[in-house]
């Protein structure tokens, strides 16, 4: 039976586990669908922070508690304090500082980490909740799973990169209907259009997610980092930059154990067995 490191985080609005390699971080408000809390946003980069420095955790997982993934900015929060600038007499630029270091903590964290990141949705995912997503290497949903950006609805312009993420990801057309007109986009669509990865039955999301995540967490751990750095780095670099910086990263990976593991199972027609052994200096 696989042992279970639970991470504490301070607050209930967020929870971290580790078990089986698996860094796993549950948005934890289901009664108001997993909306975003201060609590939670700092609960969050601190898992985040922790679990990628972290040798148990080879890839992490990210879900919501209930049927949502993430409800965005707390809307009845903003309400109560007269509007998501309200109840603070803090100067427009320090909140904006303020604001930009935990977008990049949570959201910017899950992009650029040297893990792979899996979101999983059991529902929708929206606002700030749809950067959240969007952030992560996979997404994995149910036919409940709805994604909507959410902003316009409510008089704010877009956040936590979700303005970059979908521009590259089903192109500027495409972004500025979703950001314009708010449209609810439907799993399948979703599916179609390469915001999820998998749709699944909701019963079978568990299952299937870990799986999915497992499998990342048992692969050759250094080879991930480095094929995910050349992939965050690819929407910048023009095609010589990024053979520039392929080729380093494939050599260090043909040094590893893990490398050599690989083509001794290939031969031997076998699954490998990864070590995640450190490239010797």
């Amino acid at each position: 039976m696989t042992d279970t490191r639970t991470i504490e985080t301070g607050t209930t609005d967020v929870l971290g586990e580790v078990t089986g390699g698996v860094g796993r971080i549950t948005l934890n408000r289901p009664d108001r669908r997993n909306a975003l809390s201060p609590a939670m946003l700092t609960g969050l980069a601190s898992l985040l922070t922790e679990m990628e420095a972290a040798d148990d955790v080879g890839a992490v997982l990210i879900t919501g508690a209930g049927k949502a993934f993430c409800a965005g900015g707390d809307v009845k929060g903003f309400a109560e304090r007269g509007g998501e600038g309200g109840g603070t007499s803090e100067s427009v630029e320090a909140r904006a500082e303020r604001q930009l270091e935990s977008q990049r903590a949570t959201a910017g964290k899950i992009y650029s980490m040297a893990k792979p990141v899996v979101a999983v949705l059991p529902g929708a995912a929206a606002g700030a909740g749809l950067g959240v997503a969007l952030a992560a290497d996979l997404r994995i949903g149910t036919l409940r799973a709805v994604m909507v950006t959410a902003f316009a609805g409510v008089g704010l312009s877009g956040d936590y990169g979700t303005t970059w993420l979908l521009n590259r990801l089903v192109g500027p057309a495409r972004a500025r209907r979703m950001l314009f007109l708010s449209e609810r986009v439907e799993a399948q669509e979703c599916l179609d259009l390469g915001l999820l990865n998998w749709v699944v039955p909701a019963e079978e999301l568990e299952e299937f997610s870990l799986g999915i995540a497992r499998r990342l967490a048992g692969g050759p751990r250094p080879c991930l980092r480095n094929m995910k750095d050349n992939l965050v780095h690819a929407f910048d670099d023009d095609l010589d930059a990024a053979m520039a910086r392929e080729v380093p990263h494939h050599l260090e990976c043909g040094l590893s154990e893990d490398h050599r593991e690989a083509v001794r199972a290939f031969v031997e027609k076998r699954d490998p067995v990864f070590r995640h052994t450190p490239v010797a200096p």
